[in-house]
């Protein structure tokens, strides 16, 4: 969608940078989150697997070395050119906006993880995203949904810290606006220039999602709390993990 040439996501996932503020980032423990979920909803082997906003692919090719036949799909066009390096016969990228109609085959699986949804500015493109992933699943087939606890999270947000990186220092400062939870990135390049981008998650509540669901025609089978797939709690759980079908 032409849309996205000036959304925030647009240009922040295609810096450099941001690979560099968010290189570590613990991918032991999702892979091990990964592990625990299929073997929650095992999937049969060779099934048809969608990483949707699949970023670099690490999770994809994660996904593809437990015999899954897996595509990603990402929104960065420099995420996907780096993510098809690793492609193969069972494991394929594609650039592609959740806001399109998904023209690939249907999947047994859709995953949608580490909170890679509410970015847009248009509340009803949370909805039309869900009607394709749901139209991209066969009968049968589950779509994931991981997503921050927002009510824990604005509980806990964190206002103001420094993060020195690679020498960098990143000033970033979070705050509530207009139904969004917001990170204002700062930092200089190696130019010396000053750099500023944003980020900008809608802080969408269980309730939310709820409607969501029923707009998009998606059943909620399942709500997950955490990353070793406990209850959810509102006050306690920091994620929302959904398990929907059609």
């Amino acid at each position: 969608m032409s849309a996205a040439a000036t959304e925030w996501f647009s240009t922040w996932f295609d810096s450099p940078y941001y690979h560099r503020l968010y290189q570590h980032r613990d991918y032991a423990e999702a892979q091990q989150f990964l592990g625990r979920l299929l073997a929650h909803l095992h999937p049969k082997p060779g099934a048809r697997l969608l990483d949707l906003a699949c970023g670099k692919g690490r999770h994809s090719r994660y996904l593809s070395e437990q015999g899954y036949d897996v595509t990603g799909v990402d929104l960065s066009a420099q995420s996907i050119a780096y993510a098809r390096q690793f492609a193969h016969g069972h494991l394929r990228f594609y650039e592609h906006d959740m806001r399109d109609e998904l023209p690939y085959d249907s999947f047994d699986l859709v995953l949608n993880l580490f909170t890679s949804f509410g970015y847009f500015a248009e509340e009803a493109e949370n909805v039309v995203a869900l009607r394709h992933a749901a139209d991209a699943l066969r009968p049968g087939g589950k779509l994931v949904i991981d997503f921050l606890n927002t009510d824990l999270a604005i509980r806990q947000l964190v206002a103001h810290e420094t993060q020195q990186v690679d020498g960098v220092t990143f000033e970033l400062h979070r705050h509530l606006q207009n139904d969004f939870i917001v990170k204002d990135i700062r930092f200089e390049d190696e130019q010396g220039r000053p750099q500023h981008f944003e980020e900008r998650v809608r802080a969408l509540t269980l309730e939310r999602f709820e409607e969501y669901f029923h707009l998009a025609g998606l059943r909620l089978a399942e709500t997950l709390g955490d990353y070793q797939l406990r209850p959810f709690d509102l006050a306690t759980s920091p994620r929302m993990l959904f398990v929907l079908k059609k």
